[in-house]
């Protein structure tokens, strides 16, 4: 996945780590990097999510870790499609396991009347479903 820097180069997107006021790192934040001006810029359809994050920190957060891809399914799937292990795999079969996982854990959540739990799991498949993920997104 590519985009346009303002010097004219390719941007390419990879999962980087995020540190906010020198104590919190927040792993594998998708972000678009150009090699040639050094320019980074956080993938737009997650900047509310981590802008989100970095609110709840406030402005003393304590030293900590945080992985993004535990919080945003763009950021998960992105992870996922670059491990090793799903390397032979399209990217719309491990999207399409995605979203059956979800549902499966929906279920168990509705079983269980866990409102907090289905919520989240609503929530991730609207993430999903709201940026309508393809072959060309992730790869």
């Amino acid at each position: 996945m590519q985009k346009q820097c303002k010097c004219g180069s390719a941007m390419n997107i990879k999962l980087r780590t995020v540190i906010y006021q020198n104590k919190v790192e927040i792993e594998n934040v998708p972000v678009f990097s150009c090699e040639s001006c050094q320019r980074s810029e956080v993938f737009a359809e997650v900047k509310p999510e981590l802008t989100g994050i970095i609110g709840k920190l406030g402005s003393l957060p304590e030293k900590q870790q945080l992985s993004f891809h535990e919080i945003s399914e763009i950021a998960h799937l992105m992870k996922k499609v670059t491990e090793k292990q799903y390397a032979a795999d399209p990217v719309e079969k491990i999207v399409e396991d995605r979203i059956n996982e979800l549902l499966d854990l929906l279920l168990l959540a509705q079983s269980l009347h866990d409102e907090t739990w289905q919520a989240d799991i609503q929530k991730r498949l609207g993430q999903i479903a709201k940026h309508s993920l393809s072959v060309n997104d992730l790869a």
